[in-house]
């Protein structure tokens, strides 16, 4: 029978070896997570070259440390950017079908939502105290990363001052994946209320096709015939796909 100080060392951690010639003690000094050297070196890498210098997978893997502190990430990386096509496409994916995949939960869901938010505030920033038909590229790319991919169609309006700054940037409508009620009096109500000048309509096609639809130039025409009697101008509709983006105005339908 073990006398009672060699039972108190085992209970301490100083027992005997276990079976696996590793004793308690030795465990603690063992060597820490190969993941943790792999991601300093990461911080790392970002750092000095920034996101360019990665792809999408390491960039995705730097958002998941902080969501799962104690594991290695890598592979759900790999995954999700396997499932979705991108590091956008993985932000941008809907919650319901995030958590289809094995390993994600609502702390994973939530950083990548985070990423997103914050994402769309910086695009959107570069359109503020902008002439907004001057800026057109930092608006189509602003349009694009609100809509291009979600999954139903959404009618958003962009309500300008005299000078075409950017007054609102409001959504009016969200239907299915090929239709949205739009009203144009309402929209013409809500631009009287903010005193807006001209406007410019975009709503996007889940289809990923931007080509207008004859729904979409009927109702473009009567949204313009509305605003003009009010001599509130429409610079353009814009139809947000993610293959690319269609123009009413240079189209010629505008």
């Amino acid at each position: 029978m073990a006398s009672k100080s060699s039972r108190d060392r085992q209970k301490a951690g100083t027992g005997h070896p276990t079976p696996d010639g590793v004793s308690d003690v030795g465990r603690m000094f063992e060597a820490e997570p190969h993941y943790l050297d792999h991601r300093q070196r990461l911080r790392a890498r970002f750092l000095e070259g920034g996101a360019n210098a990665m792809p999408d997978y390491e960039l995705l893997e730097l958002v998941l440390f902080a969501a799962i502190p104690r594991r290695d990430v890598k592979p759900l990386a790999k995954t999700l950017i396997a499932k979705f096509g991108s590091f956008a496409e993985v932000i941008a994916a809907p919650r319901e079908r995030l958590l289809e995949i094995d390993g994600v939960g609502e702390t994973v869901v939530t950083h990548l939502k985070v990423v997103e938010a914050a994402a769309l505030r910086l695009s959107k920033t570069q359109l503020m105290n902008r002439p907004a038909l001057s800026s057109w590229d930092a608006l189509l790319d602003y349009c694009a990363a609100a809509m291009a991919r979600n999954p139903n169609e959404e009618f958003r309006v962009l309500f300008l001052d005299r000078k075409n700054m950017l007054i609102a940037d409001e959504v009016q409508g969200r239907g299915t994946v090929d239709h949205t009620p739009v009203y144009p009096r309402e929209i013409v109500k809500r631009a009287l209320d903010l005193g807006a000048s001209s406007l410019i309509l975009v709503h996007n096609h889940p289809s990923g096709d931007p080509t207008p639809s004859r729904a979409d130039i009927e109702m473009t025409r009567e949204i313009t015939a509305a605003a003009k009697a009010l001599r509130i101008s429409v610079h353009d509709h814009l139809v947000i796909g993610r293959s690319g983006h269609a123009s009413f105005k240079a189209l010629g339908l505008l």
